[in-house]
């Protein structure tokens, strides 16, 4: 964290800077970090402009409990309500109790496999806990109410089914269902993939716009909510919504804002490698992982996430690249990146695990992987082998290498070991005589971490 004390110092250099950019009601300030990627109507932007600088607005962005946790691809979204809320507008986060029943068709191949009502609301209550605790996590850490001489508005939390689960459905088609146009629901890209793919599209998935489109005409006339916010693959559905409330609420004006589909450099989609999620929640992305996710982003995308996923002023951020830019191999732009984002999802607690584990792994600083528990070990090491030895008196580096199965023979043990390509709690060890011994190659927690070259780890847990 002492980088981004340093940084910190700085700040009061670009305070005045800052609270000018968050003084403007108009998140379409934004546009000069990147954040959005549409506007729609996009004739409309001296209107959206005009609204934001008069009053504070309500601005809402779904999620759809479909996983038990949200990814880093969601945080862009949250970090897009964060953004309108630090400008004083009031965040709605919608839950789709009812909606993850159906299955978003956007960008899928395939229809979603049907979820269990109960496995539904588990997801749904853990995916608020989730928002509730980012949030909380930003204003704690991330925000300086005597700085902007203001409190945050606070987040809002609705989900769905709260609406739907009383609706009459004759009711709802009468009402609603007169006022979308086929060859409009047709013509969405999500819904033109899908068709032409070989499994078709069930009429359940091509009634998802409409009940999309109806949660919006449903915030807007109990919130006054005129503002969508959401990834590119949803422009299909916020037009849908638009197109309801231009029919029914004819006096009333409402707005998509999309923010861009990130990328690595390899055209993937970000926060997924080899179809493995990075996940918002510790059980399932250990804040240490989370946090070496973004250590070893490339330079190439350094400066972009950096606009994305902090709250950098742009001064700020164009000076770290500079001094960036002067040592790349120290990793500061990295490192910042990686501290805020760890900051944001995890908290201070959070962050300070994934520096003593960063630093017990790669500055030989152990102590930090003593004070985890073998799951967390585990799933810090993601990948590495766990083994379970027992606690013989005498045992030497070579025995426990060997019942370990960290080398296929004794004869590469010797070789390997005595060459210096072994490693116990990070540290070489070169000597195949040595007796292994509590406080020096066990840990505190009953644990010893081995390593063979660069990657390959093995967890031992002694047994008594």
């Amino acid at each position: 964290m002492f980088l981004r004390a340093c940084l910190r110092l700085k700040k009061l250099e670009y305070a005045d800077l800052n609270k000018r950019f968050y003084s403007y009601r108009n998140v379409l300030l934004l546009t000069e970090r990147d954040f959005f990627q549409d506007l729609f109507p996009d004739t409309a932007r001296p209107q959206i402009t005009k609204i934001f600088e008069n009053s504070p607005q309500t601005i809402y962005a779904g999620f759809d409990p479909t996983a038990e946790s949200l990814h880093v691809g969601n945080l862009l979204v949250i970090m897009g309500l964060l953004h309108c809320q630090r400008a004083s507008h009031h965040p709605i986060a919608l839950l789709g109790g009812a909606t993850a029943l159906i299955g978003d068709p956007s960008h899928r191949k395939t229809e979603r496999s049907q979820l269990k009502q109960s496995l539904v609301q588990r997801n749904l209550e853990a995916i608020k806990q989730q928002l509730i605790r980012i949030f909380e996590n930003h204003q704690n850490f991330l925000w300086d109410d005597k700085l902007h001489k203001r409190p945050l508005p606070q987040l809002r939390i609705v989900n769905n089914a709260d609406w739907y689960e009383n609706l009459n459905i004759i009711d709802f088609v009468n009402q609603n269902g007169r006022h979308f146009r086929l060859g409009q629901m047709l013509s969405r890209a999500s819904v033109q993939s899908r068709i032409e793919a070989d499994g078709g599209m069930s009429f359940a998935e091509f009634t998802y716009q409409v009940f999309q489109a109806y949660d919006w005409l449903h915030l807007l006339r109990n919130y006054n909510c005129r503002f969508q916010l959401g990834g590119s693959d949803q422009m299909g559905n916020l037009m849908s919504g638009h197109e309801l409330i231009s029919r029914t609420e004819r006096k009333t004006e409402v707005f998509g804002l999309t923010l861009p589909l990130i990328t690595n450099e390899e055209g993937d989609k970000f926060g997924k490698s080899g179809g493995t999620a990075v996940w918002l929640d510790q059980e399932k992305t250990s804040a240490f992982a989370l946090y070496q996710f973004f250590i070893r982003r490339p330079d190439a995308e350094v400066e972009k996430l950096l606009k994305l996923f902090t709250f950098l002023t742009l001064p700020e951020i164009e000076n770290l690249m500079t001094e960036h830019r002067k040592e790349p191999e120290k990793r500061k732009a990295q490192t910042i990146l990686a501290e805020d984002v760890t900051l944001l999802v995890h908290g201070e607690n959070g962050l300070k695990q994934a520096e003593r584990i960063t630093n017990a792994l790669y500055k030989g600083q152990v102590e930090g992987l003593a004070e985890l528990n073998c799951g967390e070990v585990q799933q810090t090491l993601n990948g590495a082998t766990l083994v379970e030895l027992l606690a013989e008196p005498d045992i030497t580096i070579l025995q426990m290498a060997m019942k370990a199965k960290c080398f296929p023979t004794e004869a590469d043990a010797v070789r390997i070991i005595t060459a210096g390509g072994f490693y116990i709690n990070q540290k070489r060890s070169q000597n195949i005589a040595e007796i292994i011994s509590h406080g020096i190659h066990v840990l505190r927690n009953g644990l010893t971490i081995l390593r063979v070259g660069k990657r390959n780890f093995y967890i031992v847990r002694w047994l008594k």
